[in-house]
């Protein structure tokens, strides 16, 4: 299992080592051990699976302290674009994001913190995408971007008009009318 880092130093690309022959492949989705020793403490304590069809997009989410939550999230089939915002105060990646391909084929993973708003939409025809997270679900800290706002500047690679979002999504405010408080010096791994 390989940590790749990306732009942005907390959001780190899991590369599975994968085994294959003729018979399939098998890979190490998750190590404690690879993560602790890379200096991710994150303890996993919810996993959640979802299916949906092309041009769904779900997001921008995320959760407010204390209810905060890291996720580890992969594709088990289809293909997604995957984006997390960095919307920590104070980090000098406020409001940058990372958009990487997840799919069944590449078997990709994407370690997004707390502090991180994340959305994805899907690609492919249909997928079911994972996800660990290192807090429970938490209705009341729900919050929300609106997928589209001009100040971030995300490409979702599909024409708006072929999106398919929930009325939830549809209703999220701008970056600018957001409420979070994510500080940078707590919710970073790289002091």
């Amino acid at each position: 299992m390989q940590l790749v880092p990306t732009k942005i130093p907390d959001l780190k690309i899991i590369q599975p080592r994968v085994f294959e022959d003729e018979r399939g492949f098998f890979y190490e989705s998750y190590s404690e051990r690879v993560f602790t020793e890379n200096g991710i403490p994150y303890k996993f304590v919810q996993d959640n699976h979802s299916k949906s069809s092309y041009g769904v997009l779900r997001g921008l989410h995320y959760q407010l302290p204390p209810y905060a939550q890291t996720k580890l999230v992969r594709v088990i089939k289809g293909s997604v674009l995957d984006v997390a915002v960095d919307i920590r105060q104070g980090s000098p990646t406020y409001l940058q994001h990372v958009a990487i391909e997840l799919s069944a084929e590449n078997k990709t993973q994407l370690l997004i913190p707390q502090g991180f708003a994340h959305g994805f939409v899907v690609l492919s025809e249909e997928v079911e995408f994972l996800y660990k997270c290192d807090n429970f679900y938490h209705k009341a800290s729900e919050g929300g971007i609106i997928f589209n706002d001009a100040a971030l500047g995300i490409d979702w690679k599909i024409p708006e008009k072929d999106l398919v979002l929930s009325q939830k999504d549809l209703e999220n405010p701008t970056v600018e009318n957001a409420h979070f408080n994510f500080p940078f010096e707590q919710f970073t791994l790289t002091k």
